[in-house]
């Protein structure tokens, strides 16, 4: 826009000024300009939570992985049943020059290569049906997802990834191909939406997004499901090659963003303090001497207070904690079971209903951490 004086004028723009050396007919071709250059990106479009693997509370590795259990990179579970034994660890082995500083690792390192029916062995994050209203679904408007991930493996061959919902009894699988040993590629999947069956406005567990790494005949003698029906094991991971037959064998996962709509966006970098916080409402680890503040009086017993950073999405399993007075010196044991713990204001924070001597009434400290589990 041309300034005349002082106030800004717009002067239209004529056919003469369209040159063919200003704006070329090659300039403005059709795949040169995308919904994703001209619309403003919504923020936290992204429905995975932790999809740059930055946040590994538990570990940072954890070996002689044989079944269910979140054990690395929080909210990713792994699911698995006979399907060898593996090493999950947040590695610093990333796609070059897309951001990434962290990724998930499977390493297999007890093979399995006579895969029994029912084995299976699969990578999963878990939604709350209340964060997924606005995919409409159970009506004619029912929104598609779009998935986007960055893999890399020695094993090349067929891949699955399937959204399941648990609230219908419903899937949908999709595949994708490793195509280069030892390479990273993006890929990218869509799933349609389902019209029939709406998702429950709570905050149980509605979906999965899972990854699948291993599958016996169980899961692979149909057909693959690519659009929403009621499950049927035979069709949910046809073609899925055999991550578990060799000890070589390797699988790495990072930038998984999960959005509506049938265009993929470029990843959606959270800040570190805010993925963090997103995570802390499914799981915290509050390291030894996290403070809690003791109610009692001079000379008192009392019990033990601990606030948690983030709201639970639910009543969370709490560790046992051994509390040590950091004046006194004296200690006490808070079983998670029994009358252990009591949780009040929503899962904002817990008091036990264990008491020891705290001296002076000061602070007490967890000597051993607390870890506050409300995993879907």
């Amino acid at each position: 826009m041309p300034f005349i004086g002082n106030k800004p004028t717009a002067i239209p723009l004529s056919a003469d000024d369209l040159e063919d050396n200003i704006i070329s007919t090659a300039k403005i071709q059709d795949n040169a300009v995308t919904p994703a250059k001209y619309i403003e990106p919504i923020p936290f479009r992204n429905i995975i939570i932790n999809g740059d693997m930055s946040i590994a509370q538990r570990a940072t590795s954890t070996s002689s992985i044989t079944g269910d259990g979140y054990h690395t990179v929080d909210r990713f579970n792994n699911e698995m049943n006979t399907a060898g034994t593996w090493t999950q660890s947040q590695s610093t082995d990333v796609p070059t020059g897309q951001g990434f500083a962290t990724s998930l690792k499977y390493d297999c390192t007890t093979a399995n290569g006579s895969l029994s029916a029912g084995s299976f062995g699969f990578l999963s994050q878990r939604f709350e049906g209340q964060n997924l209203q606005y995919l409409k679904y159970g009506t004619s408007s029912a929104e598609s997802l779009t998935l986007s991930f960055w893999v890399k493996s020695n094993k090349t061959g067929t891949y699955i990834v399937e959204m399941v919902s648990f609230a219908t009894t419903k899937s949908q699988s999709q595949s994708y191909t490793i195509s280069s040993a030892d390479t990273w590629e993006k890929k990218t999947l869509t799933f349609t939406g389902d019209t029939a069956t709406a998702i429950a406005n709570n905050n149980a567990r509605s979906f999965n997004l899972n990854f699948w790494l291993v599958a016996g005949t169980t899961y692979t003698s149909g057909t693959l499901n690519t659009s929403y029906n009621t499950t049927t094991n035979a069709n949910r991971s046809v073609g899925q090659v055999n991550l578990a037959d060799s000890t070589s064998n390797e699988w790495y996962v990072t930038g998984v963003q999960l959005e509506a709509g049938t265009t993929a966006s470029d990843f959606e970098f959270l800040p570190y303090d805010v993925n963090l916080q997103r995570c802390q409402r499914y799981f915290e680890q509050m390291d030894a001497d996290y403070p809690g503040f003791s109610a009692g009086t001079k000379g008192a017993s009392t019990g033990y207070t601990v606030i948690f950073k983030t709201t639970k999405r639910a009543t969370p399993t709490m560790s046992d904690v051994t509390l040590r007075n950091s004046q006194a010196g004296t200690t006490a044991t808070v079983s998670a079971s029994g009358s252990g713990w009591t949780f009040e204001s929503g899962a904002r924070y817990a008091t036990s209903g264990t008491t020891g001597s705290t001296g002076d009434g000061m602070h007490v400290y967890a000597s051993n951490g607390i870890q506050a589990d409300a995993e879907l």
